[in-house]
């Protein structure tokens, strides 16, 4: 395993232009510090490496076929977090008595905001912020009891259906409480999701009660209510909307504040209906539908508990010291699950959003502190998209600085490589070149947990460099409550995701289309299956995707068939190597992993995003690519070609002259002549949520994306 590593280190050293002779006196005395450091670290401590190495996940027995279990959890798969709270509203009890008067969860105050006129003309909502203010344990529950009880007074009944369609805040979580203790169904639906797919949640649910914001209410809901004929009460978490009078006869919006209070008028007796049980659906959690429509997961209370006592596991040390800063989805899996181990261990949740996060965030007034400036999280989450957002805006403030800087930076990173590779630390480099960049998180960050896609190795080593933390990378899907695996803080090996958790075993089965077979050596390969209490009870009102997705063996366990090809590493721990749904075969007969192309290409600097495409009707692969503005403009002008953004992206020598860097990278990256792109089209139009054309976790919506470029993907073979 060592040597692999070493391979892959040299692959991702930076480039340094120092003169040599320089150059050898610096690494003599970067060798003689090296040794100094080393003789008492070597007697005194066990090293990182010696940790990563040793057997993290065992078979449970000799057959090819075997589930892979946690060495933890050889004699028994971990279900609850403390005994006897076996549902989600029992956790929150536990917490809050132990925990009482500990603050929970923040909110930033709004000081000031204005528009910003940019330089083309367009305008941009600034906010100045203050400190975080906020809510203890207890004043959470009391805000969660109330609301549940005037929910109750709504005629919202146990066991029934409520949505929530709401930014990441305080209130989401509030609300979420009140649903668990009260026995309500939560349907949850991404903020960033488009009319029909709202529509579709809500009508497939039959909610008659959903709690959003003003701004949602009045951008997204306003236009659709019409379409929902069950709906009765809208519930706005941030006050009253301006404008009442555009609702359909029969609809009442409320504020959660006014629903608090009629819930505290009601006598205290009032308690809940009907207490949940275990297996009771707490969530109904739609999907961010990158295959068609959102589908529905029902995820039991039974199920939440066990994936969060799986993912607390995994975090060495987790207590009332540390704070998560919360900004992605709650509507996703990765983020209701984190926030949900932070609250049952006594942590502090502040509140953010992907504009406000940090001092260069688009909303933050230049001046002005970010979130995480303010907040100094310890711990946070995160989709690879955004950490390769971090990557490539650094390594461009870098490709900036003075020839000198520039070197000085480049000599610590590959050094620190060197020392993580061998499981030692770097506290010079940590605090005097590394402490800049670290404090763009604000410089206390202990552990990022990274989920949601694959994430490149170049990244994940850059992440563990300059932020001097472990990147916990995680596997898991909305079926199985997010939890599947994910890497001990020590093991600092790249492009895996780790050995099963406590709650669960996986095991690979053949898939002989594809070529993968749990008997395949050096290392067994096959389609992952989870098992254990995390996997949740299927889908909402889809009996036959459910048969198809899921199943129960002999014992009464569930399992999961992901659909992600997976191979187990002789330790336990598992590598996510292909996937059924991106395996096209080509006209020759060649397979192509579209997500290995992907991989490969994406953390060039030219590049924004990219997804490959290719059908068994043609011999090549060709490639829609969001390109960075600021390095196309320069690989322009280098080249003598201008105009504006949008016909330097339309110019077909402009797409020439990308593929050619992209076909460099892509045999730099030893993928087959096969695999490497043929064709490309420059998007002048970034993708987001918003576009419709990825999911609130970024991951690539292959069929809108096949849609929305079908006219260019018709040119590209050759069908005018």
């Amino acid at each position: 395993m060592n040597n692999h590593i070493s391979s892959k280190t040299s692959t991702m050293k930076l480039k340094q232009t120092i003169n040599p002779i320089l150059l050898y006196f610096i690494h003599f005395l970067i060798s003689l510090y090296t040794v100094l450091t080393y003789i008492p670290y070597y007697f005194l401590f066990e090293t990182r490496q010696e940790k990563a190495n040793k057997i993290k996940a065992k078979p449970v027995d000799s057959k090819p076929e075997s589930a892979y279990r946690s060495i933890n959890s050889l004699d028994g798969l971990a279900s609850v977090l403390y005994p006897a709270c076996d549902t989600l509203d029992k956790v929150f009890m536990y917490a809050k008595n132990k925990f009482k008067d500990k603050r929970l969860l923040g909110t930033r105050e709004i000081l000031n905001e204005e528009d910003e006129v940019q330089p083309n003309g367009k305008i941009f909502k600034k906010v100045i912020l203050g400190n975080y203010n906020w809510l203890s344990y207890e004043d959470v529950f009391v805000r969660a009891f109330n609301f549940g009880n005037g929910l109750q007074m709504l005629g919202q009944k146990p066991k029934t259906n409520i949505a929530i369609f709401c930014e990441t805040r305080a209130e989401w979580m509030i609300a979420a409480q009140a649903c668990f203790m009260y026995n309500f169904q939560l349907v949850t639906l991404y903020a960033t999701l488009g009319g029909p797919a709202i529509v579709h949640g809500l009508n497939e649910t039959e909610v008659t009660n959903i709690i959003t914001s003003k701004e949602l209410l009045q951008t997204k809901l306003k236009d659709i209510v019409s379409l929902v004929p069950r709906l009765r009460h809208i519930i706005t978490v941030d006050g009253k909307p301006p404008t009442w009078s555009e609702f359909p006869k029969g609809v009442i919006v409320h504020t959660m504040a006014a629903v608090q209070a009629l819930g505290a008028k009601a006598s205290r007796e009032n308690k809940p209906l009907s207490k949940p049980g275990p297996l009771d659906i707490a969530v109904i959690m739609y999907t961010s539908g990158s295959t068609g429509l959102p589908k529905g997961v029902m995820i039991s209370h039974s199920n939440i508990i066990a994936g969060i006592t799986g993912m607390a596991e995994r975090i060495p040390g987790l207590g009332e010291e540390d704070v998560y800063i919360g900004y992605l989805p709650l509507a996703h899996v990765l983020e209701l699950s984190a926030e949900l181990v932070c609250l049952s261990h006594g942590c502090r949740i502040g509140y953010s959003s992907p504009q406000t996060l940090a001092d260069q965030s688009s909303k933050i007034k230049k001046g002005s502190k970010g979130d995480t400036t303010v907040l100094k999280p310890t711990l946070m989450a995160a989709v690879p998209e955004i950490m390769d957002r971090i990557y490539k805006n650094v390594m461009n403030k870098v490709n900036e600085m003075s020839s000198f800087q520039r070197n000085l930076f480049i000599l610590a990173y590959n050094y620190k490589m060197e020392q993580i590779s061998k499981g030692r630390g770097t506290p010079l480099c940590d605090r005097f070149i590394f402490r800049k960049v670290r404090g763009l998180l604000g410089g206390s960050i202990r552990l990022l947990l990274c989920g949601g896609a694959p994430l490149s190795a170049t990244t994940q080593r850059f992440m563990n460099i300059c932020f001097c933390c472990p990147v916990g990378q995680g596997y898991g899907l909305t079926e199985s409550c997010g939890a599947g695996t994910i890497t001990e803080v020590w093991d600092y090996n790249t492009g895996r995701v780790g050995a099963p958790l406590v709650c669960c075993e996986i095991k690979l089965k053949n898939w002989e289309e594809g070529g993968y077979f749990n008997t395949d050596k050096p290392h067994p390969r096959g389609e992952v299956l989870i098992g254990g209490q995390n996997v949740t009870i299927g889908y909402y009102k889809n009996e036959a995707k459910t048969t198809a997705d899921f199943f129960e063996d002999e014992n009464g366990q569930r399992w999961l068939c992901t659909g992600d090809i997976g191979e187990f590493d002789p330790d336990g721990c598992l590598k996510i190597i292909d996937r059924k749904k991106d395996l096209v075969k080509l006209q020759a007969g060649e397979y192509v992993s579209l997500g290995k192309v992907e991989a490969a290409l994406k953390n060039l600097s030219l590049i924004d995003n990219i997804c490959a495409y290719a059908n068994s009707y043609h011999s090549y692969v060709i490639g829609f690519v969001v390109p960075n503005q600021k390095e196309l403009t320069e690989l322009a002008r280098k080249k003598g070609l201008h105009g504006t953004w949008e016909e330097l992206c339309n110019s077909c020598e402009m797409e020439n002259e990308v593929l050619k860097v992209l076909s460099e990278a892509a045999i730099s990256a030893s993928l087959e002549k096969f695999e490497i792109p043929v064709k490309i089209r420059l998007s002048p139009e970034p993708w987001t949520p918003e576009t419709g054309l990825v999911t609130d976790a970024f991951k690539l919506k292959r069929k809108e994306l096949k849609t929305h470029y079908q006219a260019d993907i018709e040119r590209m073979y050759g069908r005018k």
